[in-house]
């Protein structure tokens, strides 16, 4: 069965582009494009679609609508994946998104409408009930993090950083294992070895995995007179 996706942009060309971008992709129908806040909404409850790709700033007040639509979704219809597109690579967006739950939500930036494989991905990712977090907002919170004096990640080894931040946009053990050419068992060691270090909670549940080391991340680098 197709994932129904509804797409939401004020831009015409990007809104027309993601239809089009989406057109060509096995296994995805679009079924709605909106252009703010309360065509999204209505769209969303009239079609049902399993994943809503929505700009993080839409009329009526440009700041904000995307992140509203997440969290109004995650009450009315929880089911109901959520992929903000965002120009801001500053965590702080990522993080308000996951703040009424990480499960079915995913944070891309924009620049990555070129790549229809990410996009794709996303969607079934959230579709599943999976977490995305683009990989730019994750690497520039590590090295935030990583400048810190005296930061925890100091003692991670260069393998476990690596693997922290597959971890941090949303990629399972094995997934995890493809991209770094490992075997399950030795990601599961590293990990292991990671969430002791760190002090986060071993869960399996991969959204909660990634909204554990998200805030655990953003924590020191916004807060750095703060531990955990």
């Amino acid at each position: 069965m197709a994932t129904r996706v509804v797409i939401a942009d004020d831009s015409y060309l990007i809104r027309e582009g993601l239809v089009e971008l989406l057109a060509g992709v096995a296994g995805v129908t679009v079924v709605a494009a909106c252009e703010d806040y309360e065509s999204t909404m209505r769209a969303a409850e009239a079609e049902h679609p399993d994943v809503v790709v929505t700009d993080i700033r839409m009329p009526p007040t440009n700041t904000d609508e995307g992140i509203r639509i997440a969290r109004a979704l995650g009450e009315s219809a929880p089911e109901m994946g959520v992929v903000v597109l965002s120009q801001y690579s500053e965590p702080q967006y990522a993080l308000l998104l996951l703040e009424a739950g990480s499960a079915r939500r995913a944070y891309l930036l924009k620049e990555r409408l070129h790549d229809r494989a990410e996009i794709a991905s996303a969607i079934q990712q959230v579709a599943e009930g999976r977490s995305v977090i683009d990989s730019k907002v994750v690497d520039g919170l590590v090295a935030a993090r990583a400048r810190g004096e005296d930061s925890v990640l100091a003692d991670l080894t260069p393998r476990e950083r690596q693997i922290l931040a597959e971890i941090a946009v949303g990629k399972s053990n094995a997934a995890i294992a493809d991209t770094l050419v490992l075997t399950k068992r030795a990601v599961e060691k590293h990990i292991n070895s990671i969430f002791l270090k760190l002090g986060l909670s071993q869960t399996e549940d991969t959204s909660k995995r990634v909204k554990a080391t998200l805030l655990f991340l953003a924590d020191r680098t916004h807060h750095p007179d703060r531990m955990m």
